[in-house]
């Protein structure tokens, strides 16, 4: 057969050049999948050699895969017929792999299905492609890197990117990427292929869910999710400019509010949010997440910011009292060795997460947040939303314990202990006026 030219959209011709590493990231419409799935075809073309050497080995994968409907096969099979490739040409579609030219090989796997062990059968690879990549882990990525080891072998990633903290972005896009990385952002605007049927819901998206659009069509990074607790309260806060910049009063103290995690890897997430009360005011300015840190890790950060002793007292919840299950000492206990004074708030009983969402809710137009210290606190509240049940009833089942809870559980503390400043009763008024205090 004549030579297979594929055509190439302007923004991915740098992906056509080796690297070990290829990453795409950005918005719905642009054609990443497309590419990649074409690439993986024509280096299956390519890798037979004139000699007729061995075939390309390859795996598409996802961290998780419960079914094939769930994998890159489906679009790459479409790319096969829409290039009129089959079996004369070396390429032969079975149930769950795709057997291509030379003998070659494509498989489609979840990461999560992979161990230590397991993980050395992909040894002789020379391609794998991560599709949806910002849902891989930080564990999963380890796990492949150094398997990927044959001679000329690549890692292709592409991604809509949802967090800056995700392993791939921090990998991709971090200060440090592995040597000679090509990595392009690519959006509905960068595809010379975009439909009028792509565009009508572009457009839909933007009129009807602006707070998603830059997520979903322009490739920024989620800042609320459907159905989170918090959205519209941060749209209002930032429309409103109480996300600014924010300044302690240096006269009044400052208060801690604490979420308690523990030691170890998989302990839950420690989270403060350093606040203080001014007037109806709240003033937020930075916030700490750290899991599986000693203690000594958290008060270091408080005394780096300045939340020292002498300044900021400690506001813990109920089980601040409770000792840590790995160096047996209550957190209570421990931040008043360090100097602090310490409040452990009683437990709130049945409905507490609900009691902290409620009371964050009617505060929210009265809390002011420093933009740059408190971005990944906001980013946890705009996170946070219930679970919901996974029937047809879709009834909620209460908040999602996942990375956000921590941080705001710390924030519903704050808000749950507030208490607004009283004014002055009539009686007190009248007597003022009357020409002073009596009595």
């Amino acid at each position: 057969m004549s030579a297979l030219r594929i055509p190439t959209a302007e923004v991915f011709e740098p992906l056509l050049l080796p690297a070990r590493d290829k990453g795409a990231w950005g918005g719905r419409g642009s054609g990443k999948s497309h590419f990649f799935a074409g690439l993986m075809i024509e280096d299956s073309l390519a890798e037979p050699g004139e000699n007729g050497g061995e075939g390309l080995r390859g795996v598409c994968i996802r961290e998780v895969q419960k079914d094939l409907a769930q994998s890159s096969k489906l679009l790459i099979e479409s790319k096969l017929a829409e290039f009129n490739l089959g079996e004369a040409d070396g390429f032969k579609v079975f149930r769950d792999v795709i057997r291509t030219p030379g003998d070659g090989l494509l498989i489609f796997k979840g990461m999560q299905d992979y161990t230590a062990e397991s993980i050395k059968s992909l040894e002789g690879f020379k391609r794998a492609w991560w599709e949806e990549a910002q849902s891989a882990t930080s564990n999963s990525i380890k796990l492949l890197r150094p398997t990927m080891r044959a001679p000329g072998s690549q890692m292709w990633w592409s991604w809509n990117a949802r967090r800056k903290i995700d392993p791939v972005d921090v990998m991709l896009r971090g200060p440090e990427r592995p040597t000679g990385a090509i990595v392009v952002e690519a959006n509905w605007r960068d595809n010379p292929w975009f439909t009028p049927e792509l565009e009508q819901e572009r457009q839909d998206c933007l009129r009807i869910t602006p707070d998603d659009y830059d997520h979903v069509w322009e490739g920024g990074y989620v800042t609320v999710i459907d159905g989170a607790y918090f959205a519209k309260p941060l749209a209002a806060a930032k429309a409103e400019g109480r996300i600014s910049r924010v300044a302690f009063d240096p006269l009044m103290r400052v208060r801690v509010f604490c979420d308690l995690g523990g030691t170890g890897a998989k302990a839950d997430a420690f989270a403060m949010w350093p606040a203080q009360f001014i007037g109806r005011e709240i003033r937020t300015r930075d916030y700490y997440e750290a899991q599986g840190q000693a203690l000594a890790a958290h008060i270091n950060w408080l005394h780096s910011k300045g939340y020292t002793p002498d300044k900021a007292d400690i506001v813990l919840p109920h089980d601040g009292e409770t000792n840590d299950r790995v160096v047996d000492v209550s957190f209570e206990s421990a931040f008043r060795a360090a100097g602090y004074s310490v409040t452990v708030i009683p437990n709130q009983g049945k409905g507490a997460a609900r009691m902290r969402i409620e009371a964050a809710r009617r505060l929210f137009p009265s809390i002011w947040f420093d933009e740059e210290s408190t971005e990944a606190g906001r980013e946890a509240l705009g996170w946070y939303h219930e679970k919901r049940s996974q029937d047809d009833r879709n009834i909620g089942l209460g908040p999602e314990h996942d990375w956000s809870s921590h941080g705001a559980d710390a924030f519903g503390l704050m808000c749950i202990t507030y208490e607004e400043p009283r004014s002055r009763r009539p009686s007190e008024s009248k007597r003022r006026s009357a020409g002073g205090w009596m009595g």
